[in-house]
């Protein structure tokens, strides 16, 4: 059957074209009322939109036929494993090699101007390595994630005064971008598998928290990356907006990157590829069908993401910097903060991992968390993350009076909200801060920070650490409301007999 036949895939374009439309529209509507732009500069972002789509859709297609079944595989192996060093040994290298492939992590290292792109990118490598595994011995040894998330926020935010300012929003920021659209279905799907063999009350609870633990170790590793690089003394150089005046120059432009972003992907995927295929022939249940389907996700996943890249580095990033360099020249700066917090709020259905979590969320706990009341609350926390970044790069607020009350308030309600609420929540704040955040509000942020002369290492840096921690707070609302809702139940029906919170979803009101 033809991809354009297949009807999953069409579903997929739908979903795609209904997340990036509110984003195209608000950028439409600012180009004409606000922010004059080139007919030019317009057409490239509409390209880079479509381009943006399609791969989306092929992505998500990809995902859930490669990526989410190799996760869950490995995991249920290493369940059924009693070897811990082997255990540890496969997640570690899992999670090196995944990180290395996120695009999210490329975006980043590209726009850090101090610090080699290979260097950052191994640096963070190992972090999500050591820590995956990590959370993989806490899911086998059922260690409280709550308890095990205040011991490391409180090693990161101790070390925090002690690393050189103008590094510190790039390692906040390298913990969001690790999170993406290759590491987050696969993270995810693992730690379903390691629980799926598990008949306690707790397994569902626990099959969340990977992605959660796995953003704390870049955090760590860029900190003490840090203490060895001088962020200042690099100059940064914003992305660069073609000059377009036919159709014919626009198509050269994104057919002249193209083959860029064809090699880069393949060298990123080609690993998880063989890992793929050497899982099958170890596992001994090599089926033709099976892997047939695997391989094809693969293709979709490749394809998808090299259109994704390319649409978004070449049509997204360069409009986002110079949107934000324009309305903070207009003398229009305090309307950034509004204008922020709307591209912020939509931003969230244009993320394909985001879809990724709002599935698995919805399938672990029987439909009762819905995706759409998932998608809500993570669309206000990123809409107030985003303003928070706004008025940082404005009066110059240094990151750490937010993020460390943010922090702080977060780990609190772990104690209080439903455990399967906790890994819910710290999962979904790595999960928001995707491509479109690293790739569309990061150079808006640089743009508009670089206009009003600040500190692009201080002020602008840091987008990307604030979209990965207010979810963290709107998620766990959810879970006291659900307490809320638990306990006027128990008072409605007292001899009912109410299983226990920790393992118990009632479905939150869309």
């Amino acid at each position: 059957m033809s991809i354009i036949m297949n009807p999953t895939l069409k579903a997929k374009m739908q979903e795609s074209l209904a997340a990036v439309l509110p984003i195209t529209a608000i950028m439409l509507a600012l180009s004409i009322f606000l922010v004059p732009l080139k007919v030019g500069t317009v057409v490239m972002f509409f390209v880079g939109a479509l381009l943006l789509i399609v791969g989306m859709g092929l992505f998500q297609l990809g995902a859930e036929m490669a990526m989410e079944p190799l996760g869950d595989g490995v995991g249920t192996r290493l369940s059924k494993s009693n070897r811990l060093w082997l255990i540890v040994l496969i997640s570690l290298l899992m999670g090196v090699l995944i990180t290395v492939a996120e695009p999210d992590l490329q975006v980043l290292s590209n726009q850090v101007p101090s610090v080699p792109n290979s260097v950052l990118i191994l640096t963070v490598a190992a972090g999500v390595g050591i820590f995956l595994a990590l959370a993989v011995v806490r899911i086998i040894f059922k260690i409280s994630l709550s308890r095990i998330l205040m011991v490391f926020y409180f090693i990161l935010l101790l070390l925090s005064f002690f690393i050189p300012k103008d590094f510190l929003a790039v390692a906040f920021d390298s913990g969001g971008v690790t999170t993406g659209p290759i590491t987050v279905p696969f993270i995810m799907a693992m730690g379903v598998g390691l629980t799926s063999m598990r008949a306690d009350k707790n397994a569902s609870n626990d099959s969340f928290g990977l992605v959660a633990l796995s953003s704390i170790g870049p955090i760590l590793a860029v900190m003490v990356l840090g203490c060895f690089f001088k962020p200042e003394d690099a100059l940064y150089s914003s992305a660069e907006l073609l000059e377009v005046l036919t159709m014919r120059e626009v198509a050269k432009a994104f057919a002249f990157e193209l083959p860029h972003y064809f090699s880069e992907v393949l060298v990123s995927i080609f690993p998880l590829v063989v890992i793929f295929l050497i899982f099958q022939l170890v596992i001994h249940r090599v089926q033709k069908r099976q892997m047939l389907k695997g391989l094809m996700g693969f293709l979709y996943t490749y394809l998808g993401l090299v259109l994704f890249l390319c649409g978004v580095n070449v049509g997204f990033a360069p409009v986002g910097t110079l949107l934000g360099s324009e309305l903070a020249a207009a003398g229009q700066k305090w309307l950034l903060i509004p204008i922020g917090m709307l591209i912020g709020y939509f931003i969230v259905k244009a993320e394909p991992a985001i879809q990724i979590l709002n599935r698995q969320v919805q399938t672990v706990t029987d439909g009762t968390i819905s995706a759409p009341a998932m998608n809500r609350c993570l669309q206000i926390g990123v809409s107030v993350s985003v303003g928070l970044a706004m008025l940082r790069i404005i009066v110059g607020l240094p990151i750490q009076w937010i993020v460390i009350p943010g922090y702080v308030i977060a780990l609190a309600m772990s104690v209080v909200v439903p455990k399967i609420f906790v890994g819910i929540a710290f999962d979904s704040g790595g999960v928001a801060s995707g491509p479109m955040t690293s790739t569309f509000l990061l150079p808006l942020c640089l743009g508009s920070c670089e206009t009003l002369g600040g500190n692009i290492m201080t002020d602008a840096f840091g987008v990307v650490a604030l979209v990965a921690l207010t979810p963290l707070i709107a998620v766990q609302i959810m879970g006291i409301s659900y307490r809320i809702k638990l306990r006027k139940l128990e008072k409605l029906a007292p001899a009912a007999v109410i299983p226990d919170d920790s393992d118990v979803i009632i479905e939150i009101e869309e």
